[in-house]
């Protein structure tokens, strides 16, 4: 497992100005995993979740940076790293970890989402891993993960439709706004398609898009239905947990959250009032970076 860095930047694709380092690991199957570093200290491995690539967590990286150094890798099949394999499972997402903590030292994740599954997969199997951070991971409790959506978003995907496999995704996810249940399924897609265009209008070189995102999802679903059925491994884990979540975010996820606070045996939780889904995230993401810091800096100290 080796690295490279690549160059350095000043700046961050819309999330402010900072400089930061680029560089890449090697996975036990050779794919190339690339990472954003910035800051000075113990380094913390920020992982993203879905529909997002390193730069949507820039700003939360900013506000650590002065005490850690932050590493944020593009998960596969988005920015700097390779692709998923035609093999794909959980597994893969914990060796692209292991090669990333091999390369950093470091002891601490945090997750979002889907980030968050990983994490805990790979806080259950990697012994390197001493506290994780973990945001609304999507477990379903029973092995009751919604499956349906992947074939109609395979399909939509196939036959060149990015608007409307998107909405799928989300209407999946329950990530919509709840107007969203009252408007037409076309109009919601058609929506989809001027946002996707508008975001490519102003997208400078370092920006993941949407519409290059979008593939990722069938890799968000199969991931989401593998865990389902791993909730009671879970109760092994050793780490120390902090479970983050928001006081607006899905009934879903917050069951999640209530199950992981009663399994694992070292754990803690904080809810933000008024923070959803996207509270970890930048602020044109109606993220507040800022206030995950700050809880994050005090779980790593």
């Amino acid at each position: 497992m080796s690295t490279n860095n690549l160059r350095v930047e000043d700046r961050s694709s819309g999330a402010g100005s900072e400089a930061y380092t680029t560089g890449a690991v090697t996975s036990k199957d050779g794919t190339i995993i690339g990472y954003r570093r910035l800051g000075q200290g113990p380094a913390v491995v920020l992982l993203h979740g879905s529909m997002e690539s390193a730069q949507s967590h820039m700003q939360l990286a900013q506000s650590l940076a002065d005490a850690f150094t932050v590493y944020l890798p593009d998960r596969r099949g988005r920015g700097l790293s390779g692709p998923y394999p035609v093999d794909y499972s959980r597994q893969t997402d914990v060796e692209d970890m292991e090669a990333l903590l091999i390369e950093s030292g470091a002891h601490n994740l945090f997750g979002v989402s889907s980030g968050g599954l990983i994490c805990l997969q790979a806080a259950l199997t990697l012994p390197a891993i001493h506290k994780a951070a973990i945001y609304e991971p999507p477990l379903f409790l029973n092995g009751s993960a919604p499956t349906a959506w992947l074939a109609r978003y395979d399909q939509e995907m196939a036959r060149g439709d990015i608007a409307a496999a998107l909405v799928t995704g989300m209407k999946a996810a329950q990530m919509g706004p709840p107007i969203f249940n009252a408007i037409p399924r076309w109009i919601i897609e058609r929506m989809t398609s001027v946002m996707i265009r508008g975001e490519e209008k102003k997208a400078d070189g370092d920006t993941v898009t949407w519409r290059a995102l979008a593939p990722t999802l069938h890799y968000e679903g199969e991931l989401v239905t593998e865990m389902a059925g791993a909730l009671e491994t879970f109760r092994a884990i050793h780490a120390e947990v902090l479970l983050l979540g928001g006081s607006k975010s899905p009934a879903f996820l917050k069951t999640a959250l209530d199950w992981l606070e009663h399994a694992l045996p070292q754990v803690e939780r904080v809810e933000f009032p008024g923070l959803g889904h996207g509270g970890s995230g930048n602020h044109d993401r109606r993220g507040q970076p800022e206030r995950v810091a700050h809880e994050l800096r005090r779980f790593f100290a």
